[in-house]
C-alpha cells in the first residue's frame, strides 16, 4: 500500500507551491515523516525534500434534509502532510 493517497490541490495551497516551494499531499494515518519524504522522493524523481510538516484533519458534522428527517453525520479524520522541497519540481497533472 502507497503512503501518499492523493495531493491536495486548492487555492490556498496553489499559492504555497508558488510562492514557497511547499506541495499538500494526503498521507496514510500510520505514516511517520521519514516514511513519507522516502516516499515522495520515490515517487517524484529529482526531487529533494527540505522539510516534512503533518497535522491531522480533524473530522467535521455534515448532514442533509431527507423526507424522513435530518440525518447527521461526521466526516472521517485524515492525515495531511506539506512537504517543503530544496530542489526541484513536482508536476502533479503530468499523470493525467
Amino acid at each position: 500500500m502507497s503512503i501518499l493517497i492523493r495531493p491536495v490541490i486548492t487555492e490556498k495551497l496553489s499559492r504555497l507551491q508558488e510562492v514557497e516551494n511547499k506541495f499538500t499531499f494526503e498521507v496514510t494515518k500510520s505514516a511517520t515523516k521519514p516514511e513519507i519524504k522516502a516516499a515522495v522522493e520515490a515517487h517524484y524523481p529529482g526531487v529533494k525534500v527540505a522539510k516534512v510538516n503533518t497535522l491531522i484533519m480533524p473530522s467535521k458534522p455534515k448532514g442533509r434534509h431527507t423526507r424522513s428527517g435530518f440525518q447527521a453525520g461526521r466526516t472521517t479524520t485524515w492525515k495531511k502532510a506539506i512537504i517543503t522541497l530544496k530542489e526541484g519540481e513536482i508536476d502533479f497533472f503530468s499523470e493525467i
